[in-house]
């Protein structure tokens, strides 16, 4: 087992000096070029006191996250399951990390920082015209941001058609979570489900 730094850098040699300079302090325009493309990151938000860490899924249409500038980024609060997991971990603990991705496209970038929760019009209306107004808006000060290379995403071969997995390879979400909860009401259909999720989806378009 390893349980100290020195026992992990018997096995894996030093960083080569590309992949400690690439790093940097701010949003060049690259990257928030790689942003304005990105229709999908994940959000890592750490609890208080030791409690376990979250990463959730975010979308949107393609650049829903906004640069202000090279320092900061702005996510609007999209509606969900209202357990608040990553908002409530960011009130007691304001580190952030953010993934994003870009279809089609390999890389992704790395955003590190702190971020406040924010429902001051001035924020809230930055969203204005593109999609239902969010409650709020996790506005995040940039502290580290750096370009993942091509390979984790190429050996999976996400992007790849002929890697795609039937939905049918999997029971619905809803038999699952029935399944899980130990509940005999029947589950609703897959079709069903995503139907009503698109309705909700084109009912927030529809709100701007």
């Amino acid at each position: 087992m390893i349980t100290t730094l020195e026992q992990l850098r018997t096995i894996y040699a030093q960083p080569a000096e590309r992949a400690v300079k690439k790093q940097l302090d701010h949003l060049d325009a690259y990257c928030q070029h790689i942003i304005a493309l990105s229709p999908f990151c994940v959000i890592a938000t750490a609890g208080e006191g030791g409690a376990l860490l979250d990463a959730s899924p975010r979308g949107g249409p393609k650049g829903f996250v906004k640069c202000v500038d090279e320092k900061h980024l702005l996510v609007p609060d999209a509606g969900g399951n209202n357990r608040l997991d990553s908002l409530s971990n960011l009130l007691r603990d304001p580190r952030i990390a953010l993934l994003f991705f870009v279809p089609g496209v390999d890389e992704t970038l790395r955003v590190n920082g702190t971020a406040q929760l924010r429902d001051e019009p001035e924020f809230i209306l930055r969203f204005e015209g593109d999609r239902q107004l969010p409650k709020l808006v996790i506005e995040v000060r940039v502290q580290e941001v750096y370009l993942h290379c091509a390979k984790a995403l190429m050996r999976s071969k996400l992007w790849d058609a002929d890697a795609q997995i039937a939905r049918s390879e999997l029971p619905t979400l809803n038999e699952i979570i029935q399944a899980q909860m130990g509940s005999s009401v029947v589950p609703e259909p897959q079709a069903d489900m995503v139907r009503r999720y698109q309705q909700q989806i084109t009912d927030e378009q529809g709100a701007r």
